[in-house]
Parts: C-alpha cells; sequence; structure tokens
C-alpha cells in the first residue's frame, strides 16, 4: 500500500509541476507533507537518512556556493565578463552563445556542474542584457552544456562520484573513459545550436556596437574584494577537485568558503543572501523527501531489477538498457538516488560477466545514462532546477514544457552518440 502511497503522490505532484497549475515549489513541499503525514516516511527516513532521505550536501552546496555568488556579484567581475564576451563574439548573439556553451561545458567537468552554471547565469543575463535578446535560450542551452560537459570527470555530476567510490573507480579513470565521449557530444551540441535555438540570435546592432566601445575594465567597481574573492575561490575550487584526497565533502567546502568571504568582506547580510534562492532549495528538499519514499517503499529498487534481469546475461544487452533506461528515469526522477539504487545491481551484475571490459562498461553505461539523462526535463538534474529559479527571479521564467521539448532533443542526440560509443569501444575494438 505505501508503495502505491508513493507512486500516486509523486506522479501528482510532478504533473502539477509539469503543467504548472501551481508553483512547483509549493507542489514539492505538498507532496512531501503527504508522504509525511500519510506515514510512507518518518522523520528519521525523510530528515536523517543517507539512502531516503534530503540530500543535505546538494542543499548546503548550493546555499554556500550562493553565498560567494552573492558576494562576488558587488566586484562587477560579472558585468566585466559579459563585456569581454560580447567584445571576443564581435556582437554576435551566436558566437556568444557558442562562447558560453563551451566556458560552461569545461567548467562543469572542472567543477560540479551546478556551481558552474550558479558562476555563469549572472553573466549570461547581463551579457543578454547588453544586446536587447532574451536569455532564456541562452541559460538553457548553458544547462545542457554542464550536464553534458560535467559526465566528463569524477567530480563534474554528483551519479558519477557514487559510481566512482562503488566501482572503484579513479578520477583518471573518468578522464580516459568519459571524456572522448563528453568531447563528441559536445562538439555536436554546438553544432545544432543555430537550428535547436533557432529565432533566438536577433540583436539590436547599435547594442552590439554600444557594447563594442565599452571598456571592461571599468566595470570592476571594487577591486580589493575582487582579489579577496579571487583568495577565496581558487581554494574553493582547489578543495573541490582534491575532495577525495581531502576527504571533506563539497557541501563543506562550499560553507567554509561563504563563512571566510563573508568574514574578510564585511558583507552585511542584505547583500549575500539576496542572492539566495529559497524557493529552489525548498523545492529540492520536497523533492528529495518524495523520490526518498520511492527509494524507501522499493519502487526504484523493483524498476532496476527489472532492468537487470531483463538482460539474460548479454552484455551488451544489459549495457544498452541500463544505458537509456538509466537516461529516462534519471531525467525524470533526482538521478542521485536513482544511481544509489542501481550501483548495487550494477555491480551484482558486473560480477556475473566474465569478461572485465565489458563488466566496466556497464558502470560508463549507468554514468553516461544518469548524466545526459538530466537534460531530458526542467527537474532532470540539480543545474536545471537552480537556472530555472534564477531565470524566474530575473524575470525571465522558463516553463516546464520550454525547457523540456528542447531537452528531449538534446538527450536522444546524447544518448544516440554514447550508445555507439560504448558498443565500439567496450565490444568492437576492446
Amino acid at each position: 500500500m505505501a508503495m502505491w502511497i508513493a507512486v500516486a503522490v509523486f506522479v501528482a505532484a510532478y504533473v502539477l509541476i509539469a503543467t504548472e497549475r501551481v508553483h512547483k515549489t509549493a507542489a514539492a513541499l505538498g507532496g512531501a507533507g503527504l508522504v509525511l503525514g500519510l506515514g510512507v516516511v518518518d522523520s528519521a527516513e525523510a530528515f536523517y537518512s543517507h539512502e531516503t532521505g534530503i540530500d543535505w550536501d546538494v542543499i548546503f552546496l548550493l546555499l554556500g556556493m550562493m553565498i560567494i555568488v552573492g558576494v562576488l556579484r558587488r566586484t562587477g567581475v560579472f558585468e566585466y565578463t559579459s563585456i569581454w564576451a560580447v567584445k571576443r563574439a564581435k556582437g554576435s548573439p551566436r558566437r556568444v552563445m557558442v562562447l558560453l556553451v563551451l566556458i560552461t561545458a569545461v567548467a562543469s567537468a572542472l567543477l560540479d556542474n551546478v556551481t558552474t552554471v550558479l558562476l555563469i547565469a549572472p553573466v549570461t543575463l547581463l551579457v543578454c542584457d547588453r544586446l536587447a535578446v532574451n536569455p532564456v535560450s541562452f541559460l538553457i542551452a548553458e544547462v545542457f552544456a554542464s550536464n553534458i560537459g560535467g559526465a566528463a570527470t569524477l567530480i563534474g555530476d554528483p551519479p558519477n562520484i557514487i559510481i566512482g567510490s562503488r566501482a572503484g573507480l579513479s578520477f583518471n579513470d573518468f578522464l580516459v573513459h568519459m571524456l572522448p565521449v563528453v568531447v563528441i557530444a559536445v562538439i555536436v551540441f554546438v553544432l545544432v545550436l543555430p537550428w535547436l535555438f533557432r529565432g533566438a540570435f536577433s540583436a539590436d546592432p547599435s547594442r552590439a556596437a554600444e557594447v563594442m566601445e565599452l571598456n571592461e575594465r571599468e566595470a570592476i567597481q571594487d577591486g580589493r574584494l575582487l582579489v579577496k574573492c579571487a583568495v577565496v575561490l581558487v581554494a574553493v575550487f582547489a578543495a573541490f577537485v582534491s575532495h577525495s584526497t581531502l576527504h571533506i565533502e563539497p557541501s563543506v567546502v562550499a560553507l567554509l568558503g561563504a563563512g571566510v568571504l563573508v568574514l574578510i568582506s564585511r558583507s552585511e547580510p542584505r547583500h549575500y543572501l539576496a542572492s539566495v534562492e529559497w524557493e529552489t532549495l525548498l523545492f529540492f528538499a520536497g523533492l528529495f523527501v518524495m523520490v526518498g519514499a520511492l527509494v524507501h517503499t522499493g519502487v526504484i529498487g523493483y524498476l532496476a531489477g527489472a532492468v537487470t534481469d531483463a538482460t539474460g546475461g548479454n552484455a551488451l544487452l544489459a549495457v544498452m538498457l541500463i544505458l537509456v533506461v538509466s537516461a529516462v528515469l534519471s531525467g525524470v526522477i533526482d538521478n542521485i538516488p536513482y544511481v544509489a539504487t542501481m550501483s548495487p545491481l550494477v555491480l551484482e551484475l558486473s560480477r556475473s560477466i566474465a569478461n572485465p571490459v565489458h563488466a566496466e562498461a556497464l558502470w560508463w553505461s549507468l554514468a553516461l545514462g544518469a548524466d545526459f539523462g538530466g537534460n531530458l526535463t526542467a527537474v532532470g538534474a540539480s543545474a536545471n532546477v537552480v537556472v530555472l529559479g534564477i531565470a524566474k527571479r530575473a524575470g525571465h521564467p522558463i516553463s516546464f514544457w520550454e525547457f523540456t521539448r528542447k531537452g528531449v532533443v538534446v538527450t536522444l542526440i546524447s544518448v544516440a552518440i554514447a550508445a555507439p560509443y560504448l558498443w565500439l569501444r567496450y565490444f568492437v575494438f576492446a
């Protein structure tokens, strides 16, 4: 009975979010309240369980980085970067989009994709304001790039960290196996940008000419504060990259960085807290509780088990099935609990496959499916939700279906690239 209640509540909340009948935060918190009130999960499972509860690491990572961005905004560096990007692109909105997409993809591989979009989104809004173009298409393109680029490394996307820990895969393993297919996917994505976002590149030539005449250095408002921010950001990014060695979670790093920056900058709370997307954080909390109910009642485990049972010992079929199912399910529910539930099953399946190359391919199919599948819908990945919150706050709301229509196309293209890559690399030329 509890399983059906969890499914019904999740589906109802998802429909409300997709149709935008109610605010997504209200739908998520309402769904979370129902599964708690009906006893599907209790407070210990919702608030304290690592497997079924709110992922506080994600919440506090977001909170810390939002505070850092709030202090950084006061320096004028976002204005500087926006002018620099427009001038390098010769005032062309299409070139600007390509430049921002490439920066986002590379940064998402070195950092996590949520941190990247938190830093890139303010720049994008300023660039589009300078050129008098609608920023919605630019923001959506950057989210797609962040989810694709984040797949390249162990730290680029949270599911990769789970997979690396469960399978014993290192940072270098991810670079060797994931980077080639991610580079191909990014190149193809850049090539389809003009078609996917056709009509989004009309700009006022006079506005572009005005920007070309600006001196970006004049946009810096507080040089001393910028130096302090730069020191803290370098330390934070270094800790992100080496967190597996330091054994300090990215959420702790972000909170420490935020605390240090607030202290040394002597910022007032009204300045840095104004950049915190409280609605987004509450939405994540509600979503985690609902998905946790699906995990707790065995719904996700049942679906994952059905995938592994359907393979019948065929390694290639298993790889392709895991890739496709992971892409679909990761686009509908959060990919973190999905990967956490699926990884033990993949581990068992890999032990039943004699060829070690074929067995390892199962892990890469899970990673590619979960990471690329994050682009499928507006709630498929943390970066998606964060950017939608930023866009709404800036007065440019992005609807669920506006995002998802393009997300389906990008996911299909990405999976279509991943499938032959997995087949050729691990079965044909292995």
